[in-house]
């Protein structure tokens, strides 16, 4: 790729926040094994890579649909990087890598990027891969009846051309310095299937749900709902065909069911809560790897409402939240505590920002300055006859959101606030909270960073009623440092501004930030070629194989 001052962007360590971007296959391959002696059996097994096996990955949350266009949670981006390449991908270290591109170019202006196409791929139908397909996947988030909540990393894109079969020219309106790393990380989708789809109707299409197909290393099988989701291996896959046979996604109600299974050996794979993790490593067969996670946790109020639009109302929550406490009692000590939207493993982190650490006291004075007292004496505040109560929303299964929430119920009730847990089924949530409903009052939830820092997805208010912007979040000057950003080539200079932005989200409190965790999984002990990724839990799976 040309650059001048804009190849710094190749070497970022963490997304979009888009937020759930599929992690398509990498390009790295796997060092093998070195031979071991005999005696030495508790050694790595030795040998070439082995083909053929199945692999059961177990998960509390059940995908939505199978299409990046329109998915935002990560169970369905889990399938979706197991079925669909996009034009680049990202490496272990987050460096955007050739994916479907064989090669990109940039023109000096930094407003064209010129891309020229593998030749060697074909659809899961057999239909061959072509510019046509890129310039129908690339034009969806364009179209006028576009219903999806990924625009944003779209909008610099004036228009999408094809040169010849093999050549597709992309012109920006503006310079957009996450146009390389993200939005050419998206997938393409086969215009013969979908060319007579209206856009307006596209996400709804059966093709997300019942007959997804791609160009990755896996296709799919079959969804039975509520019980696993099956891929199978891509014969002719352009790096390959994959080691294993099959992946099952086995959507299972609970962690603690999930971590019976995974001792009974009815699944291989799963992410284990860190309160587990010292009872998962007993487990015969079984190996974990474990690392800082490329996401955060957080608290978020529903800004719609009047109660909670009012800042010192929100630092006063968050004045209110013991998250060491949150920390140490419900993980395990197994996280750290998160004051900004950002992961410690990005390159533009910057935790210089205001902090506002418990005290009960402090967020008493904070809500009485904002006129919520305690008029008639019953222990809860309230305000012009309103009193300040409100639901917490989290999803079902996962047991450590499940007990923060109660904890959060406890200690809002210290400082004279009524917050009532309520549990929903994975899918059920994410409909509720997503637009066009926005049917909570206050949830907590975890976003998977991208592999480049850009909050404007969530945290531009362009982003409120179509996007990611759930909490309907407003800052003027915040919206201007974010566009400022993705225009700013200059890494220092971009590093510069998103302190500035954080500062801001900060001192707002759009969030109550709660922690940073870590991620262990757990595979079986004879998985081979397996690579950490702090973002993708099936990162190069198409390299996975089981030693004899």
């Amino acid at each position: 790729m040309n650059f001048k001052k804009s190849a710094w962007f190749l070497l970022c360590l963490t997304f979009a926040m888009s937020l759930f971007l599929a992690a398509c296959s990498g390009g790295n391959t796997a060092e093998e094994p070195a031979e071991k002696p005999e005696e030495t059996p508790a050694e790595e097994p030795s040998g070439e890579p082995v083909q053929g096996g199945d692999l059961i990955a177990g998960s509390i949350g059940e995908p939505t649909l199978f299409n990046p266009y329109y998915s935002t949670d990560v169970p369905s981006s889990d399938i979706e990087g197991l079925i669909y390449n996009g034009l680049l991908t990202s490496d272990e270290k987050f460096e955007p890598q050739m994916d479907l591109a064989e090669s990109v170019d940039q023109s000096e202006d930094g407003l064209t990027f010129t891309v020229k196409l593998r030749e060697d791929v074909k659809f899961h139908d057999g239909e061959q891969m072509t510019a046509d397909d890129v310039v129908f996947s690339y034009s969806i988030p364009l179209q006028e009846d576009y219903i999806g909540e990924r625009g944003s990393n779209f909008e610099s894109l004036e228009s999408v051309t094809k040169i010849d079969d093999y050549t597709v020219e992309f012109k920006l309106n503006k310079v957009d310095v996450t146009f390389y790393p993200i939005t050419l990380s998206y997938a393409v989708l086969p215009e013969h299937l979908l060319k007579d789809v209206p856009v307006g109707e596209l996400g709804e299409n059966e093709f997300n749900t019942k007959a997804p197909v791609g160009t990755g290393p896996f296709k799919f099988e079959e969804w039975k709902d509520g019980e696993y989701v099956k891929v199978v291996a891509n014969d002719d896959y352009h790096e390959g065909r994959p080691y294993l046979d099959s992946i099952t996604y086995k959507i299972v109600p609970d962690q603690n069911s999930l971590l019976a299974q995974l001792q009974a050996g009815d699944i291989d794979f799963m992410v284990v809560p860190g309160t587990d993790i010292e009872t998962a490593k007993g487990f015969s067969g079984i190996k974990i790897e474990s690392d800082l996670a490329l996401s955060y946790t957080y608290l978020g109020f529903n800004q719609q409402q009047e109660r909670f639009q009012d800042p010192k109302v929100r630092q006063a929550l968050t004045h209110a939240v013991n998250r060491q406490e949150i920390v140490d009692a419900v993980m395990n000590g197994d996280g750290q505590i998160a004051n900004v939207p950002e992961s410690p493993l990005s390159w533009a982190y910057n935790d210089e920002v205001p902090v506002f650490e418990y005290d009960p006291e402090k967020a008493k004075s904070l809500l009485a300055e904002a006129g919520w007292e305690d008029t008639d004496g019953d222990g809860i505040l309230d305000k012009d006859g309103e009193k300040f109560s409100f639901v917490i929303k989290t999803n079902q299964g996962n047991k450590i959101r499940e007990d923060i929430v109660v904890v959060l119920q406890q200690q809002f009730k210290e400082i004279g606030i009524e917050a009532t847990p309520e549990i929903v089924e994975w899918s059920a949530y994410i409909e509720q909270i997503s637009a066009p409903n926005w049917d909570y009052d206050a949830l907590v939830l975890g976003w998977s960073l991208s592999t480049f820092p850009d909050a404007s997805d969530i945290f531009h208010s362009n982003q409120i009623e179509e996007g990611l912007n759930f909490v309907w979040y407003k800052n003027e000057e915040a919206d201007k440092l974010m566009e400022k950003a993705k225009t700013t080539i200059d890494q220092d200079e971009y590093k510069e501004l998103y302190s500035q932005i954080y500062k801001i989200i900060a001192e707002d409190q759009a969030y109550t930030f709660l922690y940073y965790p870590n991620v262990h999984r757990a595979m079986p002990e004879n998985l081979q070629g397996y690579v950490f990724n702090a973002k993708s839990d099936f990162y190069d799976a198409n390299k996975w194989w089981l030693a004899e």
